[in-house]
């Protein structure tokens, strides 16, 4: 295993690889090389914060593939930049967003298969999942409306005001539909950006993708309330608290 010292420079050096490979093949200008590098900055160094608070145990298999992700996210947020200046490439940039959304299928498989499925694994691929779908959402939204935003902003907003009510960092019970929720989420603005659907049926489908994400999130909010109300009631802290819930991720489409 690297070290965590090490991190950093190995995702730098990899993720230049990828961004001067879109630039020889794809092409892009400064702006969109700039926000790609500095996605893997603060990829690097969110993940070395990480692994210092768990005693720096380094990255397990699934962790190396959900990196592989990182990186590939870092290219779409700069093809997605470079499309505000210059023509949208954008068979590359689903491409990359279509591997990307294949490999977040195999690195649980591969964390339950090899047993080192971690908390810090798991939050890792949470991210990565919810980044991608906010970058997929900012490129939609330049075609089909700004209020695509909202799919992309959701679990950053949910984040935020879990600061100042904490009970939003509670757990949910795993439920079935949320699951199915989150492959909606995850698929949907990446399906839009092939651009091979009618404009009516693509924002008929963001729509549907945004009401059923409304939906996921009003239920978890609900039962979370709920249970603040209970731990209250029997003067108890709330048991297993997270960043996030982990329900709520996978409503973005950003869980495992």
């Amino acid at each position: 295993m690297h070290s965590v010292p090490t991190l950093p420079m190995i995702g730098l050096v990899a993720q230049l690889v990828v961004l001067a490979a879109l630039m020889s093949t794809v092409g892009f200008g400064g702006p969109g090389a700039a926000v790609g590098l500095a996605c893997a900055v603060v990829t690097g160094a969110a993940l070395v914060g990480g692994l210092a608070r768990t005693g720096g145990r380094g990255l397990g298999p699934a962790d190396h593939v959900t990196l592989t992700r990182a990186m590939l996210t870092c290219g779409v947020a700069a093809l997605t930049v470079n499309s505000f200046s210059r023509p949208s490439r954008v068979s590359a940039l689903v491409a990359i967003a279509v591997v990307a959304l294949l490999l977040d299928a195999v690195d649980g498989w591969v964390a339950r298969h090899t047993r080192t499925a971690s908390a810090l694994g798991a939050r890792f691929d949470m991210e990565v999942d919810a980044f991608l779908v906010l970058v997929l959402s900012v490129c939609v939204a330049r075609t089909t409306g700004w209020w695509v935003l909202a799919i992309g902003v959701a679990r950053y907003a949910t984040l935020a005001a879990s600061w100042s009510a904490p009970w939003l960092r509670g757990t949910v019970r795993p439920r079935y539909w949320r699951k199915v929720v989150a492959a909606r989420v995850r698929t949907m603005p990446c399906t839009a950006a092939t651009q091979l659907l009618p404009g009516a049926w693509t924002r008929a489908a963001l729509l549907a993708a945004l009401g059923l994400l409304a939906m996921s999130f009003g239920t978890e909010v609900a039962e979370l309330w709920r249970g603040r109300l209970d731990e209250s009631d029997r003067g108890e802290e709330l048991v297993h608290p997270t960043d996030v819930s982990t329900e709520g991720g996978q409503a973005l489409g950003v869980g495992p």
